[in-house]
């Protein structure tokens, strides 16, 4: 997940809760959010 952009780790994010994928990938994903710090961007695009 390191190499993805952060709009890409972003919008991987709300997809993957839109195709109601594993909630441990959600949450992985969501790990990646919060350690760069883009948690403000979800908040706002939600």
């Amino acid at each position: 997940m390191k190499k993805l952009s952060d709009d890409l780790l972003i919008e991987t994010y709300f997809k993957a809760i839109e195709l109601k994928l594993s909630e441990d990938f959600i949450y992985l994903i969501k790990l990646e959010i919060d350690r760069r710090s883009l948690a403000d961007k979800i908040k706002l695009s939600s």
